[in-house]
């Protein structure tokens, strides 16, 4: 009863569709490298149809892909579509998410809204699928092949932006300072971008990144990957990563007692790093509007099943969120409440 009385509350609460999003489109579809062009995106006024849709996400340990599901919701209570949402538990569980997307499906989804575990790890389960429904690609970069349209940004601006909140503070010639980098799962193909775009933005610093600590983004072992790099180099100036290494950044760092010691920067943004960006505990984090990127995952979904979808990728324009930066719209597109919980099965209110 508690649960569908807080699903209600959160429906209730759900904010409307602007008349139009701004998003960033790349000039090639599929293709960062191509250049971008700023649109005003029109999102449908309502589904003709109640369709249901399949949505797959690597996991929910953290909160950004918890404000990726609220967007959804909002999108999906807006339109008057059903999901049925899982989740793969982690990025080494590609066998787990193909499975599972493969049932979702099958259970009689008109589209599936993939995050994907792996950029190629599930390329031909992608096709399989894609001969019978569309498949939007959300927030996770995957690789083209049966793949409809996209909802994400570019993981190497990401990763350049959370580089540049440091290298502009140490500019070439400065003293040198170490920098300690947990990217995230070493096999996930969002990773490899990030960690592309975070250490070209550091080439031209007097920052190092002394060590590097791959892991999952479960906070247990982010925090273990902490307390190692801070054990090797006993002299670090940054921790810089995923948020849920910055979150357990910030716990160990007081615990240890060396807060103002060592700095932190988070590569995105959940409500703890929000916290901890407000506390003076972590520097800055850009934020590629999760809330936003749920909802366009969606509508374009119902735009590809309609057979009226004509922007195939397209996303928020990333903005970095410092206490100077602090406003209710990058808040509002960012964050779900704090009162929203995951939502795995929706059915609209008609």
């Amino acid at each position: 009863m508690r649960a569908f009385c807080l699903l209600l509350f959160t429906l209730l609460s759900l904010p409307a569709a602007a008349d139009s999003w701004r998003v960033q489109v790349p000039r090639t579809a599929f293709d960062y490298g191509s250049g971008l062009e700023t649109i005003d995106y029109a999102p449908l006024e309502q589904a003709s149809q109640a369709w249901r849709l399949c949505i797959a996400y690597p996991h929910l340990k953290d909160a950004y892909w918890l404000s990726v599901n609220y967007g959804m919701v909002a999108e999906a209570a807006r339109l008057g579509v059903s999901f049925k949402l899982v989740e793969a538990g982690g990025y080494p569980n590609l066998q787990r998410q193909i499975e599972q997307t493969e049932e979702c499906v099958a259970d009689g989804a008109d589209a599936l809204i993939l995050g994907t575990v792996s950029f190629s790890g599930l390329t031909s389960t992608v096709k399989r699928i894609s001969a019978s429904v569309p498949v939007i690609a959300a927030v996770n970069d995957i690789a083209n092949a049966g793949i409809t349209a996209k909802a994400g940004v570019s993981w190497i601006e990401m990763g350049a932006e959370a580089g540049r909140i440091i290298a502009a503070r140490h500019p070439k010639g400065s003293a040198p300072v170490k920098v300690a980098w947990f990217p995230g799962p070493e096999n996930a193909g969002w990773v490899t971008f990030v960690e592309k775009g975070f250490r070209a933005a550091l080439a031209d610093s007097s920052a190092v990144v002394a060590v590097t600590k791959y892991g999952d983004t479960g906070r247990e072992i982010q925090v273990r990957l902490v307390e190692e790099a801070l054990d090797e180099i006993p002299d670090l100036d940054y921790i810089a990563g995923s948020a849920p290494a910055a979150e357990a950044a910030v716990s160990v760092l007081r615990a240890r007692g060396m807060q103002g010691q060592v700095q932190v920067v988070s590569d995105y943004m959940t409500h703890a790093v929000y916290r901890g960006v407000l506390r003076d505990r972590i520097i800055a984090a850009p934020s590629d509007f999760p809330v936003l990127q749920g909802r366009l995952a969606v509508e374009m979904a119902v735009r590809a099943i309609e057979g009226s979808l004509q922007v195939k990728h397209a996303g928020p324009a990333i903005r970095v969120f410092s206490r100077a930066s602090a406003g209710e719209d990058l808040l509002e597109q960012t964050l779900a409440p704090a009162s929203f919980v995951p939502v795995f099965d929706f059915r609209p209110q008609r």
